[in-house]
């Protein structure tokens, strides 16, 4: 006979299981930079009204997937570094910054302060890259794609995603993506992050640690990429409202 008793510890159960599923254990303490022995080592407020060009330059200029990267598609004003989503016409415009011809770190704590888009379909990323993760297979010498944080809205509101790519090409390796949640995350400003030693990276969210990844680790240095990405067909823009933005408050780097 099924009791009242028992239908309640039952679902007791099943939500503790859900909860564990959305979330990691990692996600239980605040963690900051300086608490686990780094000290900042480069950063950009985004202070007056243009992309300081020491530090980043418009990425990838050009057609990619559904639209184009282009200039206008990147503004600084207000304190802020501003990545849209336009339409303009019968194309569609995104924004991307990277670091590659200026700054280039080999591990390191990794962090920006940005509020998310507003629509599905677009979406934000921060990333890092090596320039020869086309050259060969191990992540050792050639690098990994690190993705710091993506924010799919259509996978969930309050869901982020992080993953791991290297050896670009038909022979690429993944692990991911890896979901993070977080009541709230899409509205408002939070902090992003990443550690990457030579024996491991952690991925972070308001200073929790929601993962921890011990393959696929890159000992080369790599550059910073921030960007509005488009999809690759129409159909997955349905959601979408133009423009949309992504805001960014800061990145930091720290190092040991």
């Amino acid at each position: 006979m099924i009791t009242k008793r028992f239908i309640v510890f039952t679902t007791t159960i099943l939500f503790c299981f859900s909860m564990v599923l959305k979330t990691s254990v990692f996600a239980q303490k605040v963690h900051t930079p300086d608490r686990l022995g780094y000290k900042l080592v480069w950063e950009d407020t985004f202070d007056g009204s243009d992309l300081d060009t020491a530090k980043w330059n418009v990425r990838g200029i050009g057609p990619r997937r559904l639209g184009y990267i282009s200039e206008e598609a990147v503004k600084v004003e207000n304190g802020f570094l501003k990545l849209y989503a336009l339409q303009k016409g019968d194309s569609i415009l995104s924004g991307a910054v990277g670091t590659q011809k200026h700054f280039n770190p080999r591990y390191g704590y990794f962090e920006c302060r940005a509020q998310l888009q507003e629509s599905d379909g677009v979406w934000a990323a921060f990333w890092m890259q090596s320039a020869l993760i086309s050259q060969g297979s191990d992540p050792a010498k050639y690098g990994t794609e690190i993705d710091i944080f993506e924010f799919f809205k259509g996978v969930g509101k309050d869901t982020i995603q992080h993953a791991l790519h290297w050896a670009y090409g038909p022979d690429m390796k993944s692990i991911g993506p890896m979901n993070s949640y977080l009541e709230g995350i899409s509205k408002g400003f939070h902090t992003f992050a990443m550690e990457w030693t030579p024996k491991k990276y952690a991925f972070y969210i308001d200073g929790q640690k929601f993962h921890e990844q011990k393959q696929g680790i890159s000992h080369i240095n790599e550059y910073m990429i921030l960007s509005m990405e488009l999809p690759g067909n129409m159909e997955q823009l349905a959601e979408t409202i133009f423009p949309d933005v992504f805001i960014i408050d800061y990145v930091k780097v720290y190092q040991k």
